[in-house]
């Protein structure tokens, strides 16, 4: 394993991400699918955006400061 992997905060990252795909899935599902009773919910995405970014910027539970190239 590469020492830059071993420093990121893939689990963390990995949650955001999969918290926004997941989300923006199924909104699109929602708005592509033949029923037009059923919308998207745009604020939802934009909720799973600020969570997706908080998790990507934040570190990992068993990564030190130091590890994470702080003093």
């Amino acid at each position: 394993m590469s020492d830059a992997l071993k420093k990121a905060s893939w689990k963390t990252t990995a949650a955001g991400l999969a918290a926004f795909i997941g989300t923006l899935a199924v909104q699109l599902s929602n708005l592509w699918d033949s029923d037009p009773l059923t919308v998207a919910d745009w604020g939802l995405v934009a909720g799973a955006a600020a969570v997706a970014i908080g998790l990507i910027f934040s570190r990992d539970n068993d990564k030190s400061s130091e590890d994470a190239g702080l003093k």
